[in-house]
């Protein structure tokens, strides 16, 4: 939910007006749109160019993963990685968009963990391609852009961690 969803959803449940702090928090966050929508962008154009940057990177750290018996070996296999690093980086845009993690709990997250287990793909290794996402990504960024979109790949991390 984004802040603006936030500060109306608040102001309803208390039936008054949203505070003057509430109201800077709206301002604060629309200031922010350009660059968050400019991140969205640069992201969503370049994800070819994240994904096939950051698979090579991973299958460098992991290259069991690619060998007979590995998670990502044979086609069907490394396409359906492929696939979920594609989905990492549109849930990421997700969380930049709305300047909030709140997208990215309820879009993404919830029961990552169980449904990874549940597949025999290593934890470890989905951390790890997220890492390898997030270099790629944050590469293509200027340094501001990048300090903001960071903390959205990090919160991804740690729910895979």
């Amino acid at each position: 939910m984004s802040v603006v969803s936030q500060v109306l959803e608040r102001a309803d449940e208390e039936l008054r007006y949203p505070s003057i702090s509430e109201l800077q928090s709206v301002q604060n966050f629309l200031a922010t749109g350009a660059q968050r929508v400019r991140i969205a962008t640069t992201l969503a154009e370049s994800e070819d160019k994240i994904v096939k940057k950051a698979t090579e990177e991973l299958f460098r750290i992991h290259p069991d993963y690619i060998s007979p018996g590995g998670n990502a070996y044979g086609q069907k296999q490394r396409s359906q990685c492929l696939r979920d690093f594609t989905w990492y980086i549109r849930l990421t845009t997700y969380g930049v968009l709305a300047g909030d993690k709140d997208p990215i709990e309820k879009i993404g997250i919830i029961g990552v963990r169980e449904m990874y287990s549940s597949l025999g793909v290593p934890l470890v290794g989905m951390a790890d391609a997220v890492r390898c996402l997030k270099n790629a990504s944050l590469a293509l960024l200027s340094k501001d852009d990048a300090a903001t979109t960071e903390p959205y790949f990090d919160y991804i991390i740690q729910a895979m961690s």
